[in-house]
């Protein structure tokens, strides 16, 4: 896909594309800015290298495609309450963001995505997987498609974000904060792209509607294991400067930990988005 000077190429099989010739630095023209939002839609998240921001530009980037999600659980950059710290010291041993999830859906009004980008990385590891959640839901048997037509994921915080968890003390906090449930469909239709994804995730999901817990874990294990398969993921491999912008209806992440010993630093803004119906 190109766009004048910008250029989009596709990276995973299912998921994934890095844009080139755009100064994320100063504001997007009208044209990039839809060539970028057309790119996230279609390939989940859009990826981007050798960039020099400052916090106020990173601020400033990502509200040119919705309002900020001020995170209630994470630390944030000292000044900048829009900036979530991503950050894992070299004494520490557990990562932020080490599982599948999706963020934010646990919210009423789901976020849009999140645009992290990378101060401080280590000599080698802290990769970042993605999943299409699009590819996940088409793979799906027809029979199945009409099992989960109808059907509403239960979403939770409590059980993340609402438990002291040892060594992610001290950059993960606000537990009395974390009250959030709410239901959304199984299967969403993108708001953007208009293709049917998958909207379940093992991060905070924790049944279906209407279902016990017992009745849900099975379909939902089948689910996880189903779309965390090879070919619908890519493997991002970060250098300082890089940045990821992802769309949180159309993907899933899961950030690698295994660079003990090592500091990794990123800066993490989230974009509010829409009802899911």
């Amino acid at each position: 896909m190109r766009s004048n000077t910008i250029d989009v190429r596709p990276l995973g099989s299912a998921v994934g594309a890095e844009i080139s010739g755009l100064d994320l630095a100063e504001p997007l023209a009208p044209p990039a800015l839809a060539t970028v939002k057309d790119a996230l839609a279609e390939h989940g998240v859009v990826f981007f290298r050798n960039l020099s921001l400052t916090e106020n530009q990173h601020i400033a980037l990502a509200r040119q495609f919705g309002e900020i999600n001020v995170n209630r659980f994470f630390g944030h950059a000292e000044g900048y309450p829009e900036i979530a710290l991503v950050v894992k010291e070299p004494n520490q041993t557990k990562n932020i963001g080490g599982g599948w999830h999706t963020d934010h859906s646990y919210d009423e009004i789901p976020a849009l995505g999140s645009m992290l980008y990378a101060r401080e990385i280590p000599p080698r590891g802290g990769d970042t997987l993605f999943a299409s959640m699009y590819a996940a839901y088409d793979a799906l048997s027809d029979g199945l498609k009409r099992t989960l037509d109808g059907l509403r994921g239960v979403h939770s915080s409590r059980h993340v974000f609402g438990v002291k968890r040892g060594d992610l003390e001290g950059r993960i906090g606000n537990y009395d904060a974390a009250t959030q449930d709410a239901t959304h469909p199984v299967v969403i239709t993108h708001p953007e792209s208009g293709k049917k994804a998958l909207y379940v995730n093992p991060g905070f999901t924790v049944g279906f509607d209407g279902w016990t817990a017992d009745e849900s874990r099975p379909l939902l294990e089948y689910l996880y294991k189903h779309a965390a398969r090879p070919e619908f993921t890519y493997r991002f491999q970060w250098r300082e400067g890089s940045l990821a912008f992802w769309d949180n209806r159309a993907t899933w992440h899961y950030a690698l930990n295994d660079y003990q010993g090592e500091r990794r630093l990123l800066h993490r803004i989230t974009i509010d988005g829409c009802s899911l119906g």
